[in-house]
């Protein structure tokens, strides 16, 4: 190996945390579809000075959400961005995309996917598909919560929502934040409201969650019958009552109904500065896959990584446990994130944007209906997947679908860590012509059992070696 293998950043192997390190990632929500989990993401992108000098996040730029997918939640695709708001977006009266919740629900015998969003803190829309990943389109034409909307007129943030579809089949959004001028204590700006049966409208009156210290970040959650309201504690530094939320903690309250009434408990997840250094706001999402239970949130791990932590935020996840009395143990934020559910199947196709771990690589999208390739390929830069399964007659060969540029290169296939062993080598040949997607192939040798799989770029360039679209290994027969 005669080049230098790029560093990993934010996430490096073998944490789980934050999810991905190719870009950020904020105010995650998920849906579980399938046998697999889907990350809806405010889409953080760094903004400049005119010097060229990373400046605090200001989120008025952002008019996409991005989706990533696992279905063992340490390898995860990137699906790339939802063009939500915006000339551009599904949501043309929209100038903004933040926190987005999604949900599914089975209408007239088929699969519906619903994608709500807050446009700033001034409203929220919603999309819908029928796939989890799009295309998505606005049924409504306008925002679907505004404060003319009945009971909503004095919420100060309008935003952030969670959406919940009960056993019933009958859907309920909870949204709002803000802190009102003397009213810290008790801001009275969360709310619940009834969704039509369209889950495009809304039925009745918002009605009030008395949410302690409230400040923003709606969640929702249903276990064993008990409802779990979830939120953002503000953060007012003057004295706060005896078991009141301490300042910018994920604290939750129950009901036995999803409109209420509501009982505080307390706090479960600390701000992110307690665990990582880097302190911000904390957002947040409960959900369960294959019978246990996780909760998504943010924190500035990989920009804090990339020495630019202004505001710019990664998704992570950990376990969330309940008690046998309905409460929730205090959660554990950490780099090392959660437990592989299951390995990889190599002889399946894989999108080259699935990815456990990676170092100087980027993703783009292939066509507009959101499918991703890597770009950017430079050399030593690397892609890693984790827990591949070879099986015990193990493979003998690999292909891949690439892009040749100009200048070309060779995509390697080491096992367990970037610098291990070599099983095989793919030459991408340099391309001076149009851009065309090619299938190449090369023989494997020495992979069989269960391993860490590294795809490292090699060549003589600097970036742009070619471009990856998606690869698969053939069986030893």
């Amino acid at each position: 190996m005669t080049y230098q293998l790029k560093q990993a950043a934010g996430k490096v192997p073998p944490n789980g945390n934050p999810l991905v390190a190719h870009r950020y990632g904020a105010d995650p929500y998920a849906l579980v579809f399938g046998d697999r989990v889907y990350l809806y993401m405010t889409n953080d992108a760094l903004e400049y000075d005119g010097n060229g000098t990373v400046k605090e996040n200001s989120y008025s730029s952002i008019h996409t959400i991005t989706v990533i997918s696992s279905a063992d939640l340490v390898n995860w695709t990137d699906h790339g961005a939802i063009a939500v708001a915006g000339p551009e977006g599904a949501a043309k009266w929209a100038t903004q995309s933040w926190a987005p919740a999604a949900v599914h629900k089975v209408i007239l015998g088929q699969d519906k996917f619903f994608l709500y969003f807050a446009n700033n803190a001034s409203g929220i829309g919603v999309l819908s598909s029928d796939s989890p990943v799009g295309p998505w389109i606005d049924p409504i034409g306008e925002a679907l919560i505004l404060r003319s909307t009945p009971g909503v007129e004095e919420v100060t943030w309008l935003f952030d929502p969670a959406v919940l579809v009960d056993d019933d089949g009958k859907g309920y959004i909870y949204f709002g934040g803000g802190v009102p001028e003397g009213q810290s204590a008790e801001p009275g700006t969360a709310r619940v409201m009834r969704l039509g049966e369209d889950m495009i409208s809304v039925a009745g009156t918002a009605e009030v969650i008395p949410a302690p210290f409230m400040f923003e970040d709606a969640g929702i959650h249903k276990q064993s019958g008990v409802y779990y309201y979830s939120y953002c504690s503000n953060f007012y530094d003057g004295e706060r009552p005896e078991g009141s939320p301490p300042a910018g903690e994920i604290a939750y309250m129950t009901s036995s109904s999803p409109m209420g009434p509501w009982t505080y408990h307390g706090t479960i997840l600390k701000n992110p500065g307690h665990f990582f250094g880097v302190s911000g706001n904390n957002h947040h999402a409960v959900f369960q896959f294959h019978e246990q239970w996780y909760i998504a949130y943010h924190a500035q791990t990989l920009s804090k990584a990339q020495g630019i932590a202004n505001g710019y935020r990664s998704t992570h996840l950990n376990r969330l446990l309940h008690k046998e009395d309905g409460t929730i143990y205090n959660i554990e934020a950490d780099y090392e994130g959660v437990q592989q559910l299951q390995v990889l199947n190599p002889y399946e196709r894989i999108p080259a944007s699935t990815m456990g771990w990676s170092a100087g690589v980027h993703t783009e999208p292939v066509t507009a209906g959101g499918v991703q390739m890597v770009t950017e390929i430079g050399v030593g830069g690397w892609i890693g997947l984790s827990g591949v399964d070879f099986g015990s007659r193990g493979a003998e060969a690999f292909s891949a679908s690439v892009m040749g540029l100009e200048a070309g290169g060779t995509l390697e296939l080491h096992l367990d860590d970037p610098a291990g062993p070599v099983i095989g080598k793919l030459p991408v040949p340099a391309v001076n012509g149009p851009e065309e997607w090619v299938e190449l192939k090369t023989d494997v040798q020495g992979a069989a059992g269960i391993h860490h799989l590294y795809l490292v770029f090699a060549g003589e360039g600097g970036t742009g070696l070619f471009k990856l679209g998606a690869w698969q290994f053939t069986e030893q027969n």
